[in-house]
Order: structure tokens, then sequence, then C-alpha cells
């Protein structure tokens, strides 16, 4: 065997030393009192420079390039675990909000839902990574965890607090009917809604309201992003052909069809055969007018015209036998 050629390695047995040698320093010892009394050294060398002041990052992002901007804005948004905002990434950057809402523009272009795994999403006031909803089953298997679901009465809870806040329990439990005591504690401790202070009125209740977690969970960029009340009550479009369907033909669709110039030809020929129809019908009543004259002058009971005859004469009185 040639132990000379650089791709043969040496196994313990075959090197110049023996196992006990190769573990004797290779294994750190146990229990050495010697070190036990000795400090560890900083092993790790300290940064003594003096942080990047913000002017500094300023006139550097004046020249960093477009691309260049968008590969740092995605950066920041990768190691943070909360939405960043505007201002937030302007301050980490010193770079322009101009130059930092383009390259979120472009950035956002590129990670959407159906092209990318990762997706930025706009939550909560800030800018946020996160993953692709239709890859949610296989990152919850991989993660070993279940999909944070919440109650009828929590989500039920939460839309009332979420449209009427500031809002105070007996309000709530006024428009659910039931108790809320419990299901906002769990809301609480959740910290999907926060005590926002007390109402000036007799008792003076606590009034509840959202939190930027809230906007998180539902992925919702601000309030004003909410679903209004209309559309809640607006069909779906399936619902819609359905009712469409079974529903009577509308005002529009009836004058529509009077302005066809076809139904004008076919109500003008229904109408001429009609017409035709009562002449017949008046020629054959003149002509059964006609023969009932003719039938009772031959038994004599009318003149030629129709008028009636006047009585026979009455006969002589006849002569008594003798």
């Amino acid at each position: 065997m040639n132990t000379n050629d650089p791709k043969h390695v040496l196994s313990p047995a075959e090197g110049p030393f023996t196992e006990d040698e190769v573990a004797s320093v290779t294994t750190p010892p146990a229990g050495d009192p010697e070190l036990d009394e000795i400090d560890p050294a900083e092993i790790e060398a300290t940064n003594d420079e003096p942080e990047t002041s913000f002017e500094k990052l300023v006139g550097k992002g004046k020249r960093l390039s477009d691309e260049r901007v968008r590969t740092i804005v995605e950066s920041l948004l990768f190691v943070t675990d909360k939405p960043l905002a505007l201002e937030q990434l302007h301050e980490a950057t010193g770079i322009a909000p101009e130059k930092i809402t383009k390259a979120l523009s472009k950035l956002q272009g590129m990670r959407r839902e159906g092209i990318s795994g990762i997706v930025l999403h706009e939550v909560g006031g800030g800018w946020q990574l996160r993953t692709d909803p239709g890859s949610a089953e296989y990152v919850r298997r991989y993660l070993k965890v279940k999909p944070q679901r919440l109650t009828r009465a929590a989500v039920e809870t939460m839309a009332i607090i979420a449209y009427r806040q500031p809002v105070t329990r007996p309000e709530i439990e006024d428009i659910r009917g039931v108790d809320t005591g419990a299901v906002l504690k769990a809301l609480l401790e959740r910290r999907l809604i926060k005590i926002l202070g007390k109402k000036e009125e007799v008792g003076r209740p606590i009034l509840y309201g959202t939190t930027r977690e809230f906007l998180e969970f539902f992925a919702i960029k601000d309030l004003s992003s909410l679903p209004t009340l209309r559309e809640f009550q607006e069909l779906s479009e399936e619902h819609q052909e359905i009712v469409e369907k079974e529903a009577p033909p509308k005002i529009d669709d009836t004058i529509e069809t009077l302005a066809d110039p076809m139904f004008k030809q076919r109500l003008e020929a229904q109408t001429a055969a009609s017409e035709a129809a009562l002449a017949e019908l008046e020629a054959a009543i003149d002509g059964a007018d006609v023969t009932s004259k003719a039938t009772q002058a031959l038994l004599g009971t009318t003149a030629p015209d129709g008028s009636p005859l006047p009585p026979p004469p009455p006969a002589p009185p006849s002569e008594p036998l003798t």
C-alpha cells in the first residue's frame, strides 16, 4: 500500500501515532482542578468601531443603485419577526423613503403568491415576509405545529370590537346576547385586543380595542382595510346567477323586447289575422240571418223582405144545418 499517495487517508492503525496518543491530545481533560480555578479567556474580539452616523448612511444611500436598495430592504425584512414600517426602514438604512418604496413595490412583484415560496405582505402598518399560503400544509407538517384557529364566539366578539371600537363589555354582550367575560380574557391573553381606557359614564366600564397583533393575525394592512358591512351582505357570483335565473323578467328586458323590430312585424301580423277572423265571423252571422229569413218566408210567417205577415182574416161562420 502506497502511504505517500495524497488521496490515501491513514487510519489510526496505519499512522505514526497510536490511538492512545491521538486521544490524549484530542479529548478535553475532565475535572482538572488546575483549570477549574482559572477564569476563561476572552476569545472573541470586541468591536470598538463607532456606529456609522445617520448622516453618513444618508450620503451612502444616495449612491446606491435601485437593485442594491432592493437587496438591503429584503435582508432587513428577512431577519425581523415583525412588520417593518417605512420609517423604520429609513432609520435603519438612511435610504430615501422614495427609493425604499420603489424597492418594496418591485420586491412585492417578485415575492407574490403563486410564484414564490416567500410572499411580501403589507400588514399591521408595515411590511413582512411570510410563507406562501399554498405551502402552509407542508410548513406546518415540518414544524409540527397546528393551525391557529378561533372559536365562533371569539370570532364574533373580535368582529364586534373591530367594527365598534372603542366598545365596552356590556355593549358587546348586548349585541351577542351572552356573557363574554371568558372570551374577552382569552383574547387579551392572545394580545388580539387591548384595554384602551374607561368610558366616562356610570360604573366607568372598560373600553376594548384591537391591537397590532390583530392586524398581523388576520393579515390586514390597517383597520380601513376591513371588509364593509355592505360587502358581507352582497351575494356571491354563484348565488347571483341562481337568483337571476329564477327571477321573473325585468322591466328592462320587457322594454328591449318591445323595441325589437321583429316584434312589431309579428304584432302587425297577429292584428291582421284577428281582423280577418272577425270579418269571417261577421259574414257567417249575416249568412245565418239570411237563411233564417228565407226559412220563415217559406213557412208563411214572414214576407219576402222579412217583415211579419198580417194575421189571416177570420173564417165566416158556418150556417146551421136544417
